[in-house]
């Protein structure tokens, strides 16, 4: 599944849900900002969640999601997702809701002098 694809899939459910909301190119792929903080994103093929941490153990039961490892360390509250986990849209929905529902309490990166 193409980046550009999934990006077009992306920004349909994400214009149902929210006007304030931004694509940034990062990590190889496509960033999804809600209120300045990375939201989700498209990656290797797949998508990057920002889920709540203490969620990881029920969600990396569903089909094509575990935790995202970066530099051989697993990154906190971050998971990702096979294409086949939400090759349906509604699973691309249970997804993106699952990212917003963090958000608010999502740590701001901190801005480069």
């Amino acid at each position: 599944m193409s980046d550009e694809y999934v990006m077009e899939r992306i920004e349909r459910l994400m214009n149902t849900k929210l006007s304030d909301w931004s694509s940034k190119k990062m990590f190889g792929g496509n960033c999804i900002m809600v209120d300045d903080k990375m939201c989700f994103g498209t990656y290797k093929g797949g998508l990057m969640a920002r889920v709540a941490p203490e969620d990881i153990p029920a969600l990396e039961k569903r089909t094509g999601a575990s935790q995202m490892i970066h530099g051989g360390r697993p990154m906190t509250g971050y998971l990702f997702i096979e294409a086949i986990g939400f090759d349906a849209d509604e699973d691309l929905e249970f997804w993106i809701d699952q990212c917003l529902a963090f958000n608010p309490r999502a740590k701001s990166s901190k801005k480069k002098k």
